[in-house]
Parts: structure tokens; sequence; C-alpha cells
């Protein structure tokens, strides 16, 4: 269980810079999604009482912060890890209860505009975002969140820590071994 825990909060930070690209499209999306659960009722309250969500008025609130807050962390790359599970676990329900009913023509949300409408070939082209944050997380997930990171600040100062208390630990030794 330790090494599941370190693994969560101790990610490489010796990933490209780029790196940062993926968290910022990724972190940006998060946030204003959250943010438009808050300001359109079709895309919080609305949408979750229509897909049958239980306590919706609760259940879009707390997904709408959760979304605000994962989002900027996502940006300033810190807890990455932490943070990619629950947002990957998102994804695949937000998939399962839209797309699922998209493909079998029993979606109680609007339909595409144009067709295709319903079936496959809606689906795919319809699940593009969600594909591509779930996409992101994953790759955040097991990458970790690169240099230009919050994580990566964090590990060096560990680092810098360590190295202190080492050499604090072979001053003391040369001194007694001096006595």
């Amino acid at each position: 269980m330790k090494d599941q825990i370190n693994w969560l909060l101790h990610p490489p930070v010796d990933g490209p810079r780029a790196t940062i690209l993926i968290r910022v499209m990724a972190g940006t999306v998060f946030l204003w999604e959250g943010i438009m659960k808050f300001v359109f009722a079709n895309q919080g309250v609305g949408r979750f009482t229509k897909l049958g969500f239980p306590a919706p008025h609760f259940t879009a609130t707390a997904d709408g912060w959760f979304e605000i807050v994962g989002g900027i962390l996502i940006i300033a790359g810190l807890l990455t890890r932490v943070i990619a599970i629950p947002f990957i676990i998102e994804m695949l329900v937000a998939m399962a209860s839209t797309k699922i009913p998209m493909y079998l023509g029993t979606s109680p949300l609007p339909l595409p505009p144009v067709p295709p409408q319903v079936g496959f070939w809606a689906v795919l082209h319809e699940i593009r975002s969600e594909y591509a944050q779930l996409a992101s997380c994953a790759f955040l997930l097991l990458a970790g969140p690169g240099r230009w990171s919050i994580d990566a600040m964090r590990a060096k100062r560990r680092t810098d820590e360590a190295s202190g208390a080492r050499r604090a630990n072979i001053s003391d030794a040369r001194a007694i071994k001096a006595a």
C-alpha cells in the first residue's frame, strides 16, 4: 500500500517540458466545463436530472466544484496523478451515461443538430471530447506532470533537503572521526 501511495504522490517529473500543453488542455477544459455547470442549468442540474443521476442538484454541484478545483490542480501540475484517476473515472461515466443511450437511440438529451444523430457514427463523432480528456488524463497518470509543474518543484525541494541531510550526516561523521 505504501508503494501505491508513493507512486501517486511522487510521480516522475523528468518528462518533456511539452507535457505542460497536455496539462493546460485537459485542465482548462475541466475548469470551464465545471464553471458552465453553474452558469447554464442545462449543463448542470438539468443535464444530471435528464440523465437520471440521484440527487441531481447535489451531484451537479459537487461535480462542478470537482472539475473547477481539479482543473486548476491539473493546470498547475499539483497532485497530478491523484486528480487524474477520478477524472478518468468521470470520463468513463460520462461516456457510458451519454453515449450508450445515443447509440441505442434512447438518449434523454437533445440529439446532435445534424446527422448522424444516433447509432455508431453519431457516438464516434460526439465522443471526441470525452475521449481526448480520457487520453490526456491517462497520459498524465502514467507519465507524470512534466518538468514545469508544482509537483516537479516539490520533488526538487525533497531532493535538495535529502542532499542537505546527507551532507550534514557526513559532516557529523567527519567531526566525530576527527575528535
